[in-house]
């Protein structure tokens, strides 16, 4: 399988492991886009792709400008859309009911979203949705046997309007518990950093799925204390409450739930090394890679016929 695979040059997250993950199981042609040929994606493939030489065309960009060019995405044939961002269609916030709206444009396009009731609520709409989940970097992630010295932690961003659930969580385990918020550069400092985490605090508070941070602690071997987002998201990840993970849905859970582990330190390592143990063999990259490419082989619904207008401006290049 022949697969066109466009990504983001600009991305705060580094997922080139992903995408090597990706390339190892098909044959894969990675091209970054720049912002400006992302704006204008029109012309990128007038000057630089022929769509006929590829079985699947993969999009991994932003998507803002994605439903801005909605008109011309429409033209593309074998269509696959990567989404980590599509739960934002169900939380109030800029892009509440827009990726619906979106794809309800592309019906023919296969979603491969990362949230499992995500995916299934997009389904129920009619969309060709598929759940794989996010992982981690398993190059520059690992288990590094440290001595934990931060008890309770949480490291990343809590400055958008999407991370407002999960600030003034944190901000309400910090008044009661010794937690420390930090950020820090990517790569050999975020490993050591969560190297040192006992108890990781994930509060995807209101997302509906897990953030890569859940791999990422889990993979080092923290705790991983995680906002439950519901029993059908976590079975779909062979995520269980007190055997590889620790879910809680308010503060006064959580705590009675870190008191316990503190007076077990045997039952909260054996937590940390059953989550470890299921990043690695679940989460990696190289794994996610894998199971994308295996869920866009299957045959794509057929694409309907380009009206009128489309097909000149296709010809036009307009």
């Amino acid at each position: 399988m022949k697969v066109l695979f466009l990504v983001q040059k600009e991305q705060r997250a580094i997922l080139d492991r992903l995408y090597e993950g990706v390339a190892a199981h098909c044959e894969c042609d990675l091209r970054w886009l720049s912002s400006d040929e992302q704006r204008n994606l029109r012309g990128y493939f007038r000057r630089e792709v022929d769509v006929t030489r590829y079985d699947r065309i993969v999009f991994f960009l932003r998507f803002k400008q994605e439903i801005r060019q909605a008109s011309f995405i429409r033209s593309i044939p074998n269509l696959v859309i990567l989404e980590h961002d599509a739960y934002q269609n169900y939380i109030p916030c800029k892009y509440t009911g827009k990726f619906s709206a979106h794809y309800r444009r592309l019906p023919w396009a296969r979603v491969i979203s990362s949230g499992f009731m995500v995916s299934e609520r997009l389904r129920e709409e009619g969309f060709d949705a598929i759940f794989v989940p996010k992982g981690y970097d398993q190059t520059l992630l690992q288990d590094q046997g440290r001595e934990r010295d931060i008890e309770l932690a949480f490291v990343g961003s809590t400055n958008s309007v999407a991370y407002s659930g999960r600030k003034a969580l944190l901000d309400e385990l910090g008044q009661v518990e010794p937690l420390v918020v930090t950020r820090t550069k990517s790569g050999e400092e975020y490993c050591a950093t969560l190297n040192r985490i006992r108890f990781f605090v994930s509060a995807d508070v209101g997302m509906g799925e897990y953030m890569i941070k859940n791999f990422e602690a889990m993979a080092c071997g923290c705790v991983l204390l995680a906002f439950d987002q519901g029993e059908a998201e976590n079975r779909a990840l062979g995520l269980q409450d007190m055997h590889n993970v620790v879910f809680y849905q308010n503060i006064p859970q959580l705590q009675e739930k870190l008191a316990m582990l503190r007076a077990d330190p045997a039952l909260a390592q054996g937590i940390a090394q059953q989550g470890r143990d299921l990043a690695v063999s679940q989460f990696s990259f190289a794994r996610i890679g894998q199971r994308i490419v295996d869920e866009m082989r299957p045959a794509l619904r057929s694409r309907a016929p380009l009206s009128f207008i489309e097909r000149v401006r296709s010809k036009l290049g307009v």
